[in-house]
């Protein structure tokens, strides 16, 4: 891996952009990092305006990247995702098939998804994006929990900083894990972030669809602490349980299982940001019945333990640092 191009195009967010320049445009050559032949590329060289109000000045066309070994998607704007510069599409096609990396930051995973080279593989954006990705792209299986995804030569990322996950995941592949740890020593990033997306999602208690299923739904979330059957449940809302079932799901897109364990999550979640109560009074609170029931399906969904949640979210103060202690086990 010798040289590394990035699209722009206007409406380009800087601090995504800026990422890739980050990650494979700066010299470390002093930390025994090599060089990349590093360009900035746009289908229009001269001024390319950002989102935020100002501009930069890229040199470069599209035509100098048709030889390097890594080529990054900047994010575009939403009003280009149906329209895609059939210029930056040929240029996305041309080094998917000579074999080079492909890297998408946020919604520059719209660009290689236009291209069609997802087509059959799993990819991932931003969460906010993620079902629209899945509308226009059917195609490609839309994975909206992860940071990143790799699929062969191609690594889709989600919103913001997970592309510097993803910079780092592809640097640690090509370099090695004690360069690529070197770099996030330099950049005072952890090498590697547990989790995934499912963390930061903001999901609060939808409003029910149904009126005639509100008020059993409403009565759900105030007994989370309960055992909630669906023979229970269907009993309140005078149905059978086959037919609960079937209008609750048609309904709220979801089974009751499914719909109450993911609002016992939610619980959950607001429980550990907002309060100091301990793991077995949560998970009493929220229905789980033991910490360790809470911390399983915790961190089957949100990718990460209860206690590494509230440390990371918390808004009590409670196991909060402003040290940043992965940064210590990075070994030299």
């Amino acid at each position: 891996m010798r040289s590394v191009a990035v699209v722009v195009q206007p409406g380009f967010a800087p601090f995504e952009f800026g990422l890739a320049c980050e990650a494979f445009g700066l010299d470390r050559s002093d930390d025994g990092i090599p060089n990349f032949d590093f360009r900035i590329v746009a289908p229009d060289p001269g001024a390319v305006s950002s989102n935020i109000g100002f501009s930069i000045n890229v040199e470069h066309g599209l035509d100098a990247a048709d030889d390097v070994d890594i080529l990054v998607l900047a994010p575009i704007p939403r009003s280009q995702w149906d329209h895609v510069d059939e210029r930056v599409i040929e240029v996305v096609r041309a080094a998917h098939a000579r074999g080079a990396w492909l890297l998408s930051v946020c919604s520059g995973s719209f660009v290689i998804a236009a291209s069609g080279v997802l087509d059959g593989r799993r990819a991932t954006t931003h969460w906010r994006y993620a079902d629209t990705m899945a509308r226009m792209y059917p195609q490609i299986d839309v994975d909206p929990d992860v940071l990143y995804v790799q699929s062969d030569n191609i690594i889709t990322s989600a919103g913001t900083a997970a592309g510097l996950d993803a910079c780092l995941h592809l640097l640690r592949q090509e370099l090695g894990s004690e360069l690529a740890n070197r770099i996030a020593r330099r950049m005072v990033v952890a090498p590697q972030r547990d989790g995934g997306q499912a963390q930061f999602i903001a999901s609060p208690i939808p409003v029910d669809a149904s009126l005639s299923l509100a008020p059993v739904t409403e009565w759900m979330l105030q007994n989370l602490d309960a055992e909630l059957s669906v023979d229970r449940l269907a009993a309140r809302a005078h149905m059978s349980p086959r037919t609960f079932a079937r209008r609750f799901k048609a309904d709220l897109g979801a089974t009751p299982a499914a719909w109450l364990a993911r609002q016992r999550l939610l619980h959950a979640q607001r429980l550990l940001e907002e309060t100091d109560l301990g793991l077995d009074r949560i998970a009493a609170e929220c229905g789980f019945g033991s910490a360790a029931v809470l911390r399983q399906n915790f961190a089957r969904t949100m990718g990460l333990t209860p206690t590494a949640y509230r440390a990371r979210f918390s808004c009590t103060g409670a196991e909060v640092s402003a040290s940043v202690p992965e940064l210590e086990a990075i070994p030299a």
